[in-house]
């Protein structure tokens, strides 16, 4: 039995709220059980250094937890991000760009900012998939402004963790799981089932060949869920 009660193939509730900042071209407030996560989208007409004067768009992401986003307060990374910080970010911004058409967004950035306003588990994998419906409302006012002409997004992207406790894989794992779990592993997807990056270790105890294959079925239709859920957020 999990924590939550949920069946090992079980989603907790997930809710995107969309349109929640008045400012960004894109925003979103994604829920998945008890984590919140506010993601923003910010639209830069200009290039990054390295990529001025040649045609190409760029997708880059930013990660924060507010103070009290979990049990006890954390301090804020005023000084810089913190090693994690820095991985989940360069996480996120990889696995937007893998549905990005670099071409057709021209020679802009679209920064989206993923903060945490509460921590349960899995907010990497909320931030993926809030993150890229934050960015699908920002390329869609560049596309009403003609700014851009043809779509610049390829499909959906969306994550979702699983693992391995008490011997049986899980799907979407909580705090109280993720905490506990003998492996943990988070799946990044796109919406015609091909993996943008596959995060996975052992906690103690090491996996098996059937093990990892159970947790991408499991990683499967919950990311089937999640592109279900975008698209229910967006229509």
């Amino acid at each position: 039995m999990r924590p939550s009660g949920r069946a090992p193939d079980e989603l907790r509730t997930i809710t995107i709220e969309t349109g929640v900042s008045r400012h960004a071209e894109g925003s979103c407030l994604i829920r998945c059980g008890h984590t919140q996560v506010l993601c923003t989208a910010t639209v830069e007409d200009k290039a990054p250094p390295f990529l001025r004067n040649t045609g190409l768009g760029w997708v880059t992401a930013e990660y924060a937890m507010l103070p009290r986003a979990t049990t006890s307060r954390n301090r804020r990374e005023r000084q810089g991000a913190s090693g994690r910080t820095q991985e989940i970010q360069r996480l996120i911004g990889r696995s937007l760009r893998a549905c990005l058409d670099r071409p057709a967004l021209g020679e802009r950035q679209i920064v989206v900012d993923c903060d945490v306003l509460q921590a349960d588990g899995g907010t990497r994998t909320a931030a993926i998939t809030g993150g890229w419906v934050a960015l699908r409302l920002a390329v869609n006012a560049l596309m009403a402004a003609g700014a851009v002409k043809h779509d610049a997004l390829t499909g959906h992207v969306a994550a979702i963790s699983c693992g391995v406790t008490a011997g049986t894989p899980v799907l979407d794992l909580d705090y109280a799981e993720d905490s506990t779990a003998g492996t943990d592993a988070n799946f990044v997807m796109t919406d015609a089932g091909a993996l943008v990056e596959v995060q996975g270790s052992a906690e103690g105890a090491t996996f098996t060949r059937a093990d990892l294959d159970a947790m991408l079925g499991l990683a499967e239709k919950g990311v089937a869920a999640l592109v279900a859920a975008q698209k229910a957020a967006l229509a």
